[in-house]
């Protein structure tokens, strides 16, 4: 997602764009503790801080901490797919959908660096706008 699209609804409250249009994942950061969440908060559910949160970018790269694959799921949703919650490198953690593995325990493995990507999410009811959404994919090694 190159493209400045002010007008496109994102998938999800926490999922915005910076002044150039580039998406991003917000959260919030403790200043009293360090503990950073996904969305914005004003109290710190780690310390029970109050007025201590500031607004954060996300990182955008973690590890698989536990997926489950779907074969069921709404109609006009593709299974089988990988849904999967991610221990982000800031610490946070991120429930959503891991692309670029087959949906097989044999090739998902616990700890795999995997990196957000953003996407167009289009509508499974149409006709309807699509949405800019984002899945995490292995990322590679350097």
């Amino acid at each position: 997602m190159n493209a400045k699209d002010d007008t496109q609804p994102t998938i999800v409250p926490y999922l915005k764009r910076d002044e150039s249009g580039k998406p991003y994942l917000a959260g919030s950061k403790c200043t009293a503790c360090g503990h950073v969440f996904v969305g914005e908060r004003t109290v710190c559910a780690k310390c029970t801080a109050r007025g201590q949160m500031v607004s954060v970018h996300l990182a955008e790269t973690g590890k698989l901490y536990v997926y489950t694959i779907i074969h069921r799921s709404f109609p006009g949703v593709k299974t089988p797919f990988v849904d999967v919650i991610v221990d982000l490198d800031d610490g946070a953690h991120l429930k959503g959908t891991l692309v670029g593995v087959k949906p097989e325990p044999e090739a998902i493995a616990f700890d795999l660096p995997v990196k957000i990507a953003y996407r167009e999410a289009e509508p499974v009811n149409k006709p309807g706008k699509p949405h800019l959404s984002y899945v995490f994919e292995p990322a590679l090694e350097a």
